[in-house]
């Protein structure tokens, strides 16, 4: 056996029920392979274990309070294998087959444990695939949108409530969401957040824009072709011809 095959496996498992854990738990019993780092509650704990102790795999429970699974594995990165454990309905099921992401449907069955956990372990060191806004929005309901956005800055875990948002920022490779004063940097791009929200409360009024409608006071011109909206914190955004287009289309219908 190589040195590659023999070197043990860890893994954590995240549930928020103990009896859940101790299925996985128990079904990991005969995998002397796989060393299990430890058992978390919550999400919170999670993220903050997988940082401290960097296992291989993660089994992850994706209805969770505090932070849910998809906001959980958003934070730790695509450097573990993750076989998420899930109650979901058909919808997100044919989601997560769609992606070739492993999921347990519970009560788990030891048969397709069995077959996750292979699966899981051929793709150990491979990033994840596809990017978890892109899984996490195929897996809502039709119609249902995000109610919070998780940031991870250094150690801490922010939760920003989607109708605390003011606006969205494209800043390179990452977003700047403004909320209460403050802006949070997330390494993420501007279309997937939009993806995210619910354009009946967000609009892109800017390539690099997106606005929280009930923040805008105001539109002014600004230039020739382009104008600016000033929101109740006093906050200037850029609008686009196409974005001004829109954001009229929708403050008149508003009007009426």
């Amino acid at each position: 056996m190589s040195g590659e095959a023999a070197r043990k496996l860890t893994a954590l498992i995240v549930d928020d029920e103990e009896l859940a854990r101790a299925v996985i738990r128990e079904m990991l019993n005969g995998h002397s392979e796989i060393e299990i780092l430890g058992e978390c509650g919550n999400g919170f704990e999670a993220v903050k274990m997988v940082s401290e102790r960097k296992p291989d795999l993660l089994f992850l429970d994706i209805q969770m309070p505090k932070l849910d699974g998809f906001e959980v594995l958003e934070l730790v990165g695509p450097d573990v294998a993750v076989i998420f454990a899930t109650a979901y309905d058909q919808h997100a099921l044919r989601a997560f087959e769609v992606h070739a992401v492993d999921y347990l449907l519970k009560p788990v069955a030891a048969d397709r444990f069995e077959a996750a956990l292979e699966r899981a372990k051929q793709r150990l060191g491979t990033p994840a695939s596809p990017p978890v806004a892109e899984l996490a929005m195929a897996a809502r309901e039709p119609g249902h949108y995000a109610e919070r956005i998780v940031v991870k800055e250094g150690t801490r875990v922010h939760i920003i409530p989607a109708a605390k948002l003011d606006y969205v920022e494209a800043q390179d490779d990452y977003v700047a969401l403004a909320s209460q004063g403050k802006k949070h940097l997330k390494q993420q791009t501007i279309s997937s957040v939009e993806a995210m929200l619910d354009p009946k409360n967000f609009l892109r009024i800017h390539r690099s824009c997106i606005v929280n409608l009930e923040r805008v006071t105001k539109v002014e011109p600004y230039g020739k072709d382009s104008h600016v909206a000033i929101l109740s914190d006093g906050a200037r955004l850029p609008v686009s011809r196409a974005g001004y287009a829109r954001l009229r289309s929708v403050l008149d219908g508003q009007a009426r």
